[in-house]
């Protein structure tokens, strides 16, 4: 953390200024009203422009339009309304030298104190169903954004207001201060217009670089174009837009510090993505427990996802993580038979487990899982007497997050850190039916294991490579997780089925990635599986097609991969 000693800061920083003229100039109306006769009662003047200079005047205030200041009609159908020094001098004039209040004053012009701008909604505008390219453009503010760099650069002597939460705060510091707002105030709320403008101008950064047409020397002029000024090109639609743009400009809000990192001696923080869906754990709200730590929020991020990938299917899924892999997972048609399932396939690992549930947990199931020891529960609503249950256990975290929609899931980018630089991908969400498959064994599977089969898809996604995962009857019988070796993986999942009293006979399997050799396929087979789910692709897939057919297995290719580092 960087400290800003009296130096740097200067010997004279202005602490308690007043507020005597405010310029309003909203997009988003939403408590302007009220927070306009707020400022008017503290016989502050209000200056406004255009759509919010009606609102004002129609609520009875007496406003004086920008143009009357400028004494210059806006133009260009509103392009052009606040770009004019008598806007930006009131904004950017030093208050504390002389020459710069002495030219003001010779321009005639007064000191703009509080600057209230939000800009236009391009982001909201990009969502809207069939969008025109040109719609979008011309939501892309640029008086807005100039007004509030002038008054946050200038904070010393203004204050500047970009999101209407803010209105209840600062007009009670100006109430209790009498019209005065101190520059630590003034400070934080540049801080915040800075962050705003930032994440505003990354936003249409990122659309127009992911434009099909971005790269740089897409078009070539040809020679018999030359001079003509009739030429034109046909304007991309934004729906047509790349995934990655060529220039990645990154926002996240701090949420809430962390306890400690992965490791005790690493500071960490949690920062959301702004505007995400609901769905995502960024909404998530702590019910009960002590603070979260990273490794927490990690490995809870890990069980809600693989919960919520069996939405589609209408059932209770319960998913029990330890060190960011599943080592319980199962359906049922009740929260407690879904748990009672899932805790089967590896008591051991669960101890100390993060546990998420894509329905409500009720009583039940909460007395059941108060049985074990975990470390965070997440569900989207919990019961009355479930909560009741759950306070008895102080140190447990209970996490509420909102189901949203499947689009808060797959919102966004996936991003991970490497020295130097950052790689991004999209998110690999998991959505395949039986008619996907394709079955390339003498033997087809069951209806019965055809369900199992997809199921242990879906979970083997959420499972670290080298991923092998055994089920039965919606349930997990051994998992082999991020082995080097995916015959490991397979005589570990073996194993774990072992520890557990669990039999695998009869079982099905699923591998995230193809088999390179027939062994891996025999261990499974060994083990009693009888049937195998797999991405083929592999150049010895006849050589593992021939043992599982040898082998009396039935085996499907989905021809998708599903690695996870």
């Amino acid at each position: 953390m960087v400290t800003l000693n009296a130096s740097l800061l200067g010997n004279t920083r202005p602490n308690w200024l007043p507020v005597r003229r405010a310029l309003l100039s909203v997009s988003d109306k939403n408590g302007l009203v009220e927070f306009a006769g707020q400022l008017s009662e503290l016989g502050i003047e209000l200056v406004s422009t255009g759509g919010t200079a009606k609102a004002l005047s129609e609520a009875g205030f007496s406003v004086i339009a920008v143009d009357s200041l400028t004494e210059f009609p806006e133009m260009l159908d509103g392009r052009v309304k606040t770009l004019h020094p008598a806007v930006h001098g009131p904004l950017l004039a030093r208050r504390d030298l002389p020459s710069h209040m002495e030219r003001l004053a010779a321009m005639g012009y007064a000191a703009i104190d509080l600057l209230v701008v939000n800009l236009y909604p391009f982001e909201a505008t990009r969502a809207k169903p069939g969008v025109g390219y040109q719609e979008l453009i011309e939501n892309i503010d640029i008086g807005g954004p100039a007004m509030i760099r002038a008054a946050a650069k200038n904070h010393d002597g203004v204050a500047v207001v970009v999101d209407p939460s803010d209105y209840a705060r600062l007009a009670e510091a100006l109430k209790t201060n009498q019209g005065r707002l101190s520059w630590g105030h003034r400070q934080s709320l540049a801080a915040k217009a800075f962050a705003h403008t930032a994440g505003y101008d990354g936003a249409i950064a990122n659309f127009l670089n992911g434009l099909p047409n971005a790269a740089p020397n897409a078009e070539t002029v040809p020679s018999s174009n030359a001079g003509n000024s009739d030429n034109t090109v046909e304007a991309p639609n934004p729906l047509d837009s790349q995934a990655l743009p060529r220039v990645l400009s990154l926002q996240f809000h701090q949420e809430q510090s962390m306890r400690y990192g992965e490791n005790p001696h690493q500071s960490a923080a949690f920062y959301s993505a702004p505007k995400a869906p609901l769905g995502g754990l960024g909404h998530y709200k702590q019910l009960q427990g002590k603070e979260l730590s990273f490794n927490n929020l990690a490995d809870a991020d890990a069980a809600w996802l693989c919960a919520r990938s069996f939405d589609d299917l209408g059932t209770t899924a319960c998913v029990i993580v330890k060190h960011a892999n599943p080592c319980g997972v199962a359906l049922a048609d009740s929260p407690l038979k879904a748990y009672e399932k899932a805790f089967k396939t590896d008591p051991t690992s669960a101890f100390g487990g993060i546990l998420a549930f894509n329905t409500e947990i009720d009583e039940d199931s909460a007395t059941a899982i108060g049985q074990q020891f975990a470390e965070v529960i997440l569900a989207p609503s919990y019961t009355e007497r479930a909560l009741k249950v759950f306070s008895k256990k102080t140190n447990l975290r209970l996490l509420q997050v909102p189901l949203g929609t499947e689009a808060g899931l797959t919102h966004g980018l996936d991003l991970k850190r490497v020295t130097g630089g950052l790689l991004v991908q999209t998110p690999d969400w998991n959505r395949l039916h039986a008619s996907d498959l394709r079955c390339v064994t003498q033997k087809a599977p069951s209806e019965q294991q055809m369900k199992d089969l997809l199921f242990a898809w879906k979970v083997g996604t959420w499972v670290k490579s080298n991923a092998i995962v055994f089920c039965k009857d919606g349930m997990t019988m051994g998992v082999g997780a991020g082995q080097m070796s995916r015959l490991d993986s397979a005589r570990i999942a073996s194993i774990k089925a072992g520890h557990a009293g669990l039999s695998l006979k009869d079982t099905v399997v699923a591998s995230d990635a193809f088999f390179p050799f027939r062994d891996g396929l025999d261990v499974v087979a060994d083990a009693g599986a009888t049937a195998v789910i797999q991405p083929g692709g592999s150049v010895r897939d006849d050589e593992v097609i021939a043992a599982a057919n040898e082998r009396g297995l039935a085996m499907v290719f989905t021809g998708v991969r599903h690695f996870r580092h």
